[in-house]
């Protein structure tokens, strides 16, 4: 009984050592997405491209309070009577201004949230490709690693293939 007992731990000792050596076989490496998605050269195309929109919309915004703060002034001057008569116009450009930054701010997130989709769609399709093609098992994201060997660190490959790709 003794035997098959030493022999039974020694079989499970054999099969821990063997699965250790099969893991040591995988190729493993990490990427820093920071600094990628800020090193990618789409992605500043596409900051450019939201900052010029931001900057239309504000300029359009800026002008449609400003014909709000004039319409108040005015009617500042009226009598009670006349202010009274175009209370319901100050109403529609107050609410017609706070549903175009609604619309807007809409808008300028969901083109955002669109941006970011398709970058982390180029980012992973060259993660994967240089990964099938280097051997690696696995590629891990750097934000969710205790402790990294930079000998690991594949990220400058990956920005260098985005940024080949996009030209």
């Amino acid at each position: 009984m003794r035997k098959l007992g030493v022999c039974v731990v020694g079989i499970v000792l054999g099969v821990a050592v063997l699965s250790g050596v099969a893991y040591a076989a995988d190729k493993l490496a990490y990427v820093d997405l920071a600094r990628i998605f800020s090193e990618y050269s789409k992605t500043k195309s596409y900051d450019k491209l939201l900052s010029d929109k931001q900057s239309t919309y504000e300029t359009e915004r800026d002008k449609m309070v400003n014909d709000v703060k004039q319409f108040q002034d005015k009617m500042n001057l009226l009598s009670d009577k006349e202010k009274e008569a175009k209370k319901t116009d100050l109403e529609a450009k107050i609410k017609s201004l706070q549903e175009f930054d609604r619309q807007k701010q809409t808008d300028l997130r969901k083109e955002q949230d669109e941006k970011m989709k398709d970058l982390l769609k180029d980012i992973n399709e060259a993660i994967k490709q240089y990964a099938a093609k280097e051997g690696y098992t696995l590629v891990f994201n750097d934000r969710i690693l205790v402790y990294e060997d930079k000998s690991l660190d594949i990220t400058d490959k990956i920005i260098e293939i985005v940024n080949k790709a996009k030209k």
